[in-house]
């Protein structure tokens, strides 16, 4: 007899390949604290620590209650928020985009596994720098798509190289990047990008540029590249973004995705078959918030740059420890020569000292001696009790 509940029938094994999602595993080790060292400090989600702003909630309140938001809606996005991000994006990057350019997706994750659906055909692989972040390494994994690493060097603030890139295009049909970075924070020069837009025409492969952190690089790192100046950039280059960070709202799941013509031929059956259309509520109160609230945004910008200093100067507090990289919402430590491995450490940092951070591991291959601190979501009195943690 079978006992209740197990299971004997096989399962996908492109999903049993898949990564074990990495948050919920720490928060886990968690429930073991006993509270001896104070509250737990929870650093493992890139979530905003602040509100959103009260007129967006009365805006989202208004527009859920709607019968209009209950209905269906265009399979890429509600013509308001599409104009208006579009115009944000001209704006930011100095460039001319238009309504056409942009289409709207149930949050950031979904905007990468559809780009990575019509990109990628039988065999094609794509490549992610290292560390990467552990969602888009996943949604390769479901999908069957190969993955090629390329490893990001501490001593080189992990910005990716591109000569090390050329020399492993072969089958590539894409160059994933992320910037600025999860989970380093790094943010990447644009000759960088520029260079990366350039081996990827040469291969005959896709660039695409996931910004999810765009709204918190100060000024002096705007605009963060120039691909969008070429009048061809659509043939070769698709933008990912998400509302999540900036406005707030990572419970309403709304991300973008910025691509040619020809891409977003193809982009309308994944669209269509994956999400049908976004939520339409958080749609329609992004779409005022975009302009109102530009000035809002530009202050949490200014607030995240305040914590990612306030963890600056935490870190100098730890004597054997080593900030590699800083930025956006992320810290990079690097280990102790003497401690244990990255998830030996974490396990310890969470049952122990009510700490939570993602082990390097968790982020791709070589990251052994690596934790990732998401500093965003705490007010600076919180980061100056992590020293005393660690």
């Amino acid at each position: 007899m079978v006992p209740s509940g197990a299971m004997t029938l096989p399962l996908s094994p492109r999903i049993q390949a898949t990564q074990t999602p990495p948050i919920p595993a720490v928060r886990e080790w968690a429930a073991r604290y006993d509270g001896r060292a104070g509250p737990v400090l929870d650093l493992t989600q890139a979530v905003p620590g602040y509100p959103p702003h009260p007129d967006l909630l009365a805006k989202l309140a208004e527009a859920a209650g709607s019968r209009a938001a209950a209905g269906y809606g265009p399979i890429d996005g509600d013509p308001d928020l599409r104009a208006a991000l579009a115009d944000d994006m001209a704006r930011f990057y100095g460039a001319r985009l238009t309504t056409a350019d942009v289409a709207i997706t149930s949050g950031g994750n979904l905007a990468f596994t559809m780009a990575m659906s019509v990109l990628a055909g039988q065999g094609e692989a794509v490549m992610l720098p290292t560390p990467w972040y552990f969602n888009h390494r996943m949604a390769l994994s479901a999908l069957g798509i190969p993955c090629v690493p390329l490893e990001c060097r501490a001593e080189d603030g992990f910005i990716p190289d591109p000569d090390r890139a050329a020399a492993l295009m072969a089958g590539v049909r894409a160059i994933v990047l992320v910037t600025p970075n999860n989970p380093t924070g790094a943010v990447y020069p644009p000759a960088v990008i520029a260079r990366f837009a350039e081996l990827a025409r040469a291969h005959g492969a896709w660039l695409v540029l996931d910004e999810t952190y765009r709204d918190f690089l100060s000024p002096a790192q705007s605009p963060p590249h120039a691909l969008f100046a070429d009048p061809a950039w659509g043939e070769g280059f698709v933008h990912l973004y998400s509302f999540s960070k900036a406005y707030c709202v990572p419970g309403h799941r709304v991300g973008a995705i910025a691509a040619g013509a020809g891409f977003r031929v193809e982009l309308m059956k994944a669209l269509d078959t994956l999400q049908i259309n976004a939520p339409k509520a958080a749609q329609a109160a992004l779409a005022w918030g975009v302009k109102a609230l530009r000035d809002w945004r530009a202050a949490n910008r200014d607030l995240m740059a305040g914590r990612a200093e306030a963890f600056r100067r935490a870190a100098a507090q730890l004597p054997g420890w080593r900030l590699d990289s800083l930025g956006a919402y992320f810290a990079y430590m690097r280990l102790p020569d003497d401690a244990p491995d990255a998830v030996a450490l974490a396990e310890r940092l969470a049952v122990e000292r009510g700490l939570l951070g993602l082990p390097g591991p968790f982020f791709g291959p070589g990251q052994d001696r690596h934790l990732r601190l998401a500093f965003a979501n705490a007010e600076e009195s919180v980061i100056a009790q992590v020293p005393a943690r660690l």
